[in-house]
């Protein structure tokens, strides 16, 4: 396939910024940023719950999940994630490269537990031993439930797509 449109050749551009996460520090790096002075009271203890559904926002709910860690940890806090995984959610689990193997590593490693819908597991034929990371604890009988279950145990669900 030839890329001559200036439009496809954006759009192509566009997507592979997407797709290679940026961190705060980065951004900071790359621009005009200057540090403002921050006041904030510390953040406490906080359990959230995020749904990853599809492919596409991943990256950037990962991202979020890195930088909110940093964030909370710099703020005297403590922050607990599940991550519950399902439908498409599943892409990076499948056939992670180097660096999205780096980057689960890193956030389990932070204390993110991953979460893997079985029901998505049984409609795709996915063995979950295939899956990068997943070990059977990590499976749960529907993700779309385990929001709502963890939601009624207090923990905070956040989407950052919304």
């Amino acid at each position: 396939m030839k890329l001559q449109h200036p439009l496809m050749l954006s759009l192509l551009a566009s997507a592979l910024a997407f797709s290679t996460p940026t961190f705060a520090d980065d951004a900071a790096a790359a621009s005009a940023y200057v540090k403002p002075h921050i006041t904030h009271d510390q953040f406490g203890k906080m359990n959230v719950v995020v749904a990853l559904t599809n492919e596409m926002v991943l990256p950037m709910k990962l991202r979020n999940i890195a930088n909110s860690l940093k964030a909370v940890d710099t703020w005297g806090g403590k922050l607990n994630v599940k991550v519950v995984m399902y439908a498409k959610g599943l892409a990076w689990l499948k056939a992670p490269t180097d660096d999205q193997k780096a980057q689960l590593d890193n956030l389990r490693s932070h204390g993110v537990q991953f979460m893997v819908c079985n029901n998505t597991l049984m409609e795709q034929g996915i063995d979950y031993h295939s899956l990068y990371g997943v070990k059977e604890s990590d499976i749960v009988p529907s993700g779309f439930a385990e929001v709502a279950f963890l939601q009624a145990r207090k923990h905070y669900v956040v989407d950052p797509s919304m």
